[in-house]
């Protein structure tokens, strides 16, 4: 018999004996054939597990393990056996993703993947206690709050996405703080003056219309409640332009409005509209068309259980507390009630946006809307 026969002889009497359950004749069969150099990856695997079963030294059983991925980079059983006897969390938690990464949900449910995802949680969340315990009495404020809640895995990252324009060096932030606003308090203020002429609206019966209609001179992109009236807008000003109907019945939000930078632009600009959600309607995660504005909910009528979600932040919808949060990041909205929610909701400008890049801003905003094209 010549030594390949031999080497080959071992390695079937190798796994003869671990499949009877005898670990420690199968790592020495393994061990002979590896060292007359002729082990396949297969073999250096069981090696690796025939090592483990006898309980030697973790280093040997990630040697055998190496030897695997150097010729298999992306073997699944061994990479999670490797990230099972790393050094630490983080080595581990490299070769659990790397082992995850491509797989089907169908492997997901399977025993060896399933159990790498349940370690790479687990790690995931000692990782995160233990950056919790270090910055307790870090006392940094909200924004440092979030950069820990994104690098432990607790929050998602989300950025500006607008549809249609977006405006470089703009700060990515989700919701803004009605206090920075000078305007704000007044608007608030004038919240009851408002909520009178809305009633007055409802009670009409007239004028109003889905939030989100087809336009018939363009391609439809799809919207979950397209031309649905649950989810519906008085409009007083739209395009620009007063609202026939809407706005004369309106003066007093209109004079609130007044105070409020919004953009005017001929043909598009200023928005501002009531927006009524209808009992247990869910507005689907969108993007906003522009990031130079920021849009202002003024809650009106809240019957409990509202939500508005901005990115990787959900708050609760509060009669007479503003909202002001930036649309072009992704966002949805619920009423989860049994009852209508009503918002005042209108455009203002960013307040980073300088008065130059407001007058560029209006002068191409309008040149957009005035071009007609040619074929």
């Amino acid at each position: 018999m010549d030594d390949r026969q031999t080497q080959a002889a071992r390695a079937q009497a190798g796994w003869a004996a671990w499949q009877r359950g005898d670990a420690a004749a199968a790592r020495d069969a393994f061990e002979a054939v590896a060292q007359a150099g002729v082990a396949t990856p297969q073999l250096w695997l069981l090696l690796a597990q025939a090592r483990a079963a006898t309980g030697a030294d973790p280093a040997a059983i990630a040697a055998a393990l190496d030897r695997v991925l150097a010729a298999e980079p992306r073997n699944r059983q061994a990479l999670v056996l490797r990230g099972d006897h790393a050094e630490d969390d983080r080595a581990a938690c490299s070769f659990y993703a790397l082992a995850l990464a491509g797989a089907t949900d169908a492997d997901r449910r399977q025993p060896l993947l399933a159990g790498a995802q349940a370690k790479l949680d687990a790690a995931a969340a000692r990782f995160a206690g233990h950056l919790r315990a270090c910055v307790a009495e870090a006392a940094a404020g909200a924004r440092f709050e979030e950069a820990v809640a994104l690098v432990t895995g607790e929050k998602q990252l989300f950025l500006q996405q607008p549809t249609s324009f977006f405006f470089p060096g703009l700060p990515h932030r989700q919701f803004f703080d009605p206090a920075e606003f000078g305007w704000a308090g007044a608007l608030a203020a004038a919240a009851p003056a408002i909520r009178a002429e809305l009633d007055a609206l409802i009670a009409s019966g007239a004028g109003s219309a889905p939030y989100v209609q087809a336009d018939a001179s363009r391609a439809s992109r799809g919207h979950a409640l397209l031309n649905d009236a649950r989810w519906s807008a008085f409009h007083l000003i739209e395009n620009g332009t007063p609202h026939g109907l809407n706005a004369p019945r309106c003066p007093r939000t209109l004079a609130a409005l007044a105070g409020a930078p919004m953009p005017q632009i001929p043909g598009r600009s200023p928005m501002a509209l009531f927006s009524m959600l209808r009992p247990r309607t869910h507005i689907p995660p969108h993007h906003g068309m522009l990031n130079t504005r920021l849009i202002v909910h003024l809650p009106l009528i809240v019957p409990g259980r509202c939500r508005l979600r901005v990115g990787n932040e959900s708050r609760d919808v509060r009669a007479g507390e503003l909202m002001i949060f930036d649309d072009s990041i992704e966002h949805e909205a619920w009423n989860d009630s049994d009852e209508e929610r009503v918002v005042l909701l209108f455009e203002v400008w960013r307040p980073e946006l300088t008065a130059a890049e407001r007058a560029g801003l209006v002068t191409l905003f309008g040149s957009i809307g005035i071009y007609q094209g040619g074929q």
